[in-house]
């Protein structure tokens, strides 16, 4: 076990066995961390933050001089807000910053500049790339990946395996440089199993993209797209709508 001096440790923190915790590290009351958890200089911990074997916090993000992307100059360190429950495995970035009561399951990576909302599920295997905002109480599910420059807003779901993408050009160009956008899900927006969507598309508000499909225009509020390439299927069904699950509740 390896802790600096520096670092602020609450005194009812648990730590398994080979821990590393640099400097400026502050880790609040409650606190669980496995075997062999890596937290990075500068890190933010909250209070009753459990944290699996093997898992980084605060890793510093590399650069290829052949990326299509500028680094991100403005690093903060890596925030984790009250009551987040993170798997084993799982590397989030210096810059990362992960609201009260998300869970991030094994084997999730969350890049640099990305913030994720409350209660929001990250399943496993997920990569959320650099530059990102996912809002609240979203669930993102077993192996999808984010694309960087990508928003979801609130309540929105993506089903396994779905891909998303920001670069039109495809690594050929100079013209690219310009155009890197990744996707918008407006809130409630929901994209099935095994769905694609290409670069800069927008999934309306409450709008569904059907498993499978491939994204290539804007999707429609409230309405369901389905294909290759997508089209409008029918509208979503009532009992489906945001709306009608909150007057269950």
């Amino acid at each position: 076990m390896s802790i600096s001096p520096d670092a602020r440790i609450a005194q009812d923190v648990a730590l398994g066995d080979n821990v590393v915790i640099e400097a400026d590290v502050a880790v609040g009351d409650g606190c669980v961390l496995g075997h062999n958890v890596v937290i990075h200089t500068g890190s933010r911990l909250g209070r009753h933050v459990t944290v699996g074997d093997n898992t980084v916090i605060g890793r510093r993000p590399m650069h290829s001089v052949r990326s299509g992307m500028p680094p991100v100059t403005d690093e903060q360190p890596c925030e984790i807000s009250d009551d987040v429950q993170i798997g084993c495995g799982c590397i989030l970035y210096a810059g990362a910053s992960i609201g009260q009561r998300v869970m991030v399951a094994d084997l999730a990576t969350v890049r640099e500049a990305v913030t994720i909302g409350e209660e929001t599920i990250v399943g496993r295997g997920v990569s959320i790339e650099n530059r990102c905002t996912i809002g609240k109480r979203c669930k993102l599910e077993t192996n999808a990946y984010i694309t960087a420059y990508s928003e979801l807003e609130d309540d929105v779901f993506v089903a396994p395996m779905v891909a998303t993408s920001n670069d039109n050009y495809m690594a050929r160009g100079s013209e690219r440089f310009k155009h890197f956008k990744g996707v918008t899900v407006k809130r409630g927006g929901r994209i099935g199993v095994n769905a694609t969507i290409l670069p800069g598309r927008t999934v309306d508000e409450q709008g569904v993209v059907a498993g499978g499909s491939v994204v290539t225009h804007d999707v429609p509020a409230r309405v369901i797209v389905a294909g290759n390439p997508a089209r409008v299927f029918r509208d979503v069904p009532e009992d489906q709508l945001l709306e009608s699950q909150e007057e269950k509740k």
